[in-house]
């Protein structure tokens, strides 16, 4: 009978579903409600020693719709990470382990490039009992003047640096959380695992503007007449995602054996969650959807999955993490691999014996070209 329980850095997941950090985790009241509701796991809102230089505006979300007006396809928002007092999270991580014990629970952090301020709020949220870190250097608009953020992750030499901290500190599995926002998901990502972090959690939101109003002629979504550029998710990222995902888990393949992925980036259904596990992710992040759809979602999301499990015949997630990396190549592959099924079809026809699409499989010479390339 097939299972969703897996164990990741040694935290023991009775799904690989996790609510990624943002809205749905902002205090302990909804975090309670979502172990309740059946995720696996969940990433508090991303907190900072001082939330008195946190100040969100508003409205702060905008959204793409369908061409029927009514399906969210895109969703934008210039929200920043937690404005609510750093004591009052220790106490509510304390409240959230002791009536949920079972459950994963993950603290998103975030400071500015000091040393001892990473080592303390390592230190004091693994004290408050915290299951895992998510160090937070993907955010895309929140805070670039403080190097915090996507400011510090696409800098993958203080990006090593800072993770080196971390880890000097850390006695739980830490995890690093990707931005979108560079040419190379594979440099930031092996700087962090390069510095000892158990995890590479990829993607956040990509840097975007949602559109303008064409009768108000302002950009949206529009505070005091002006806005600014803001992180891009739902649904319509999901391609990016699964792209940076398959480059992030051929990078620990290949040089990092071991460590593990958290993949994000508009998983809504089952399906959805089961391209990212096959392209080598060991969880799956949900945030947006949850937006969208509401915590119950995590039932139709393990209904989903197991469904796709047990129609293939895996009993387990890693049975089929990673099945579908060997088919990525490169275009000039793509090429030779064409030119050779035409060159046999000739050669067939040639004796009467013409191959059909369901004969010809490319395996063998993507094995033997993969080799070759290494």
């Amino acid at each position: 009978m097939s299972t969703l329980a897996s164990t990741v850095d040694g935290l023991k997941f009775k799904n690989p579903f996790v609510i990624g950090s943002g809205p749905p985790g902002t205090n302990v009241k909804v975090i309670k409600r979502a172990f309740k509701e059946g995720w696996g796991g969940v990433i508090a809102k991303t907190v900072s020693l001082d939330s008195s230089k946190v100040v969100n505006v508003s409205p702060r979300y905008a959204k793409l719709l369908a061409g029927d007006g009514k399906e969210v396809i895109g969703w934008e928002n210039i929200e920043l990470i937690s404005d609510r007092k750093f004591e009052i999270w220790l106490d509510e991580f304390k409240e959230a382990k002791d009536e949920c014990p079972d459950g994963i629970l993950i603290a998103s952090v975030m400071e500015e490039y000091h040393k001892d301020a990473w080592c303390e709020i390592i230190e004091r949220c693994q004290d408050a009992g915290v299951d895992a870190f998510e160090l937070n250097f993907s955010c895309p608009h929140g805070l670039p003047e403080r190097k915090m953020g996507a400011a510090m992750g696409q800098d993958p030499a203080i990006l090593e640096e800072v993770c080196g901290w971390v880890m000097g500190v850390s006695k739980i599995p830490v995890w690093a959380k990707m931005t979108p926002n560079v040419t190379h998901i594979e440099e930031p990502s092996t700087a962090a695992l390069r510095a000892g972090c158990h995890g590479i959690s990829a993607i956040n939101t990509i840097r975007s503007v949602m559109g303008v109003n064409l009768e108000t002629l302002r950009p949206e979504p529009t505070v005091e007449g002006y806005t600014t550029p803001g992180g891009y998710s739902s649904k319509a990222v999901k391609p990016i995602a699964l792209r940076m995902v398959m480059e992030i888990a051929q990078l620990i393949q290949q040089d990092f054996p071991g460590r593990t992925l958290s993949g994000l980036g508009g998983i809504e259904t089952g399906a959805d969650a089961a391209q990212f596990i096959l392209l080598g992710s060991d969880t799956v992040q949900v945030c947006t959807g949850v937006m969208k759809f509401g915590y119950g979602m995590a039932k139709e999301l393990c209904a989903g999955l197991l469904g796709f499990m047990e129609g293939k015949g895996f009993d387990t997630i890693s049975d089929f993490k990673g099945l579908s990396l060997p088919y990525f190549t490169t275009h000039a592959d793509l090429v030779k691999m064409q030119l050779a099924r035409k060159a046999q079809e000739a050669a067939a026809k040639e004796h009467g014996m013409v191959k059909s699409d369901a004969e010809w499989n490319g395996d063998d010479f993507v094995k033997q070209s993969n080799s070759l390339s290494r």
